[in-house]
Order: C-alpha cells, then sequence, then structure tokens
C-alpha cells in the first residue's frame, strides 16, 4: 500500500470544492487530511462523503481553521468542545483521529505506526529575540497577523499556549509508550520544527506555526516520515535523514499557480531504514535541501 496526504482544501472556496470530488479512487492506500478542510463541521462532513469511499483508510487532523468559531458558521462551540465535536464526527466514517489508538500500516515492506497529532503553537517559532507583543506589532503592520487571534479560542485553557503545551505532554506520553523498535510516520497540521518552515510571501506569520517544543520528535520518536500543512507552500524537505512535507493545496489563487500535479495528494516519503548488527535502528543521514 502506499500512504497519501493532502491539507488545507479550504472547501470554503468553489475551486477547492471542484479539486476534491475528483481526488482519485485509491482502494488499496491511506489517505491523510492535514487539516483546515473547512470553516465548519459540514465542510469536514462533505470532505469525508468525498474521501473515505475512494481510500482503504483515511486520518485527520484538525488545522486552526476547523477550530474557528467564525460568524459565517452557527455552531457557537469554542476550543476543545469544538474540536471533539469534529473527531465525534470524523469517527463515524471510521476516520482516524488523533484521539484514537495509532494505526499501523506497512510501507515499503515495513510495519509502521501512523500517528495523528494534533499540537497547535504557542508563539515560540516568532523570530529571534522578538517577544511576543513585538512580533505580533511587525506582523500586524506586514499583513500577517493571523485570524486565530480573533476566532480561535483555547476554552476551557486560559490561553492558546497552556491549549499548546497540554496537547504537546499529553501527546509526548503517547508517542512515548509506542514500542521502542517501531518506526512512526507523525502527522499534524503545523510543522514540527522551526527551520521547515518558509513563507517567502508572509514571513512575519510564524509564531502561528508550531512550538519548539517537538524539534526533536522525528529523533525520538523514530519517524521515517514527517507531514504538516498550514503554511500552503508545498515541497519536501529533509532533516537527520528524515522527509518532512509539506502537503497543502491552499487557496484557489495559490494552486492555480501549480502544476496540475501539484493538486493531488502526495504520496508521503519514507526514509530508508537501516538496522545494524545490534539491531538498534538508526537514521540515514541525507543531505539537507
Amino acid at each position: 500500500m502506499r500512504l497519501y496526504a493532502i491539507g488545507d482544501l479550504h472547501l470554503s472556496h468553489r475551486e477547492n470544492r471542484d479539486v476534491a470530488a475528483s481526488l482519485p479512487d485509491r482502494p488499496g492506500d491511506w489517505l491523510a487530511l492535514a487539516g483546515d478542510v473547512g470553516l465548519t463541521a459540514d465542510h469536514l462532513r462533505d470532505a469525508l462523503e468525498l474521501v473515505r469511499p475512494r481510500f482503504a483508510h483515511v486520518l485527520w487532523v484538525p488545522g486552526n481553521h476547523e477550530l474557528w468559531t467564525h460568524p459565517s458558521d452557527a455552531d457557537p462551540r469554542r476550543g476543545e468542545e469544538r474540536y471533539l465535536h469534529l473527531v465525534d464526527i470524523c469517527r463515524g466514517y471510521d476516520v482516524s483521529t488523533p484521539e484514537d489508538p495509532y494505526p499501523e500500516c506497512e510501507l515499503d515492506g515495513e510495519r509502521l505506526m501512523v500517528a495523528p497529532l494534533f499540537l497547535l503553537y504557542d508563539y515560540s517559532f516568532r523570530p529571534s529575540g522578538e517577544t511576543k507583543a513585538q512580533a505580533f506589532t511587525r506582523a500586524k503592520q506586514t499583513g500577517a497577523f493571523c485570524a486565530d487571534e480573533h476566532f480561535l479560542h483555547p476554552d476551557p485553557h486560559p490561553t492558546r499556549e497552556d491549549w499548546c503545551h497540554a496537547r504537546v505532554a499529553a501527546t509526548e506520553r503517547r508517542l512515548g509508550d509506542l514500542p521502542a523498535d517501531r518506526r512512526t510516520v507523525l502527522i499534524s497540521h503545523w510543522p514540527l520544527r522551526r527551520d521547515v518552515v518558509h513563507i517567502p510571501r508572509i514571513p512575519r506569520f510564524s509564531p502561528w506555526c508550531g512550538t519548539v517544543l517537538t524539534e526533536d520528535w522525528h529523533l525520538r520518536f523514530r519517524a521515517a516520515a514527517v507531514v504538516n500543512g498550514h503554511l500552503h507552500v508545498p515541497g519536501t524537505q529533509w532533516r537527520d535523514g528524515v522527509p518532512f512535507s509539506e502537503v497543502s493545496l491552499g487557496y484557489p489563487q495559490q494552486w492555480m499557480r501549480r502544476t496540475t500535479g501539484r493538486r493531488a495528494p502526495v504520496e508521503v516519503p519514507v526514509a530508508p531504514d537501516t538496522e545494524p548488527a545490534n539491531g538498534h535502528r538508526r537514521s540515514t543521514r541525507l543531505t539537507d535541501h
């Protein structure tokens, strides 16, 4: 089988709905939805209606847009209550979420644990030497201020940082309980490392892109691949022999500039596994690019 991934479908845009409706049938393969399916629970249902019959299994992680309590949405749920409502919707379609046991799949002849993650951000990806207030001011000056500050509520947590840190701690414990000889595929909406965040058009958006608490998770938790969305800059970078794939579709004006192939789900590349004589796995060092 193969593992495919696509993020940031943003089904509030008609053109994106057409793309989602045209995704190919891959009944022997898996698909990961890497967040920002849309703005409402109905958008999530629409996406699952489209993709669930086409793949052997589907996984979902939330993005910031799913978590918005937006004026266009009649649903008043906020924060954690909203997130858990979306989890329930996914479970109704037999879709794996960050709240479910991590499923196993076989890729390139190896059994891997596939871990959907919900981690949020704590503004620690802001430029070095800046306070949070300074980063916010400069983001506003460049038009890169994130609408999460108006629509993404952390209830019942006091702040988004608190919610992020609670999610990181709980996820860290779960990943730490996995078998030590099993590699993983880590799937998140937000990037796990600061140095894979490259957003040329809005570089000041970085504070809303992740947390430094996960910088070494690809090594600590034996990642064969890492997947994220959020940046709307698709491509793969390698760190410590591990591929970090950004799999966003993005807004119509963004993906229309790309070739047709970039509109389809991305096949997730997996790092080769090397197992020395002592039985302890190590990563194959590949050049960062």
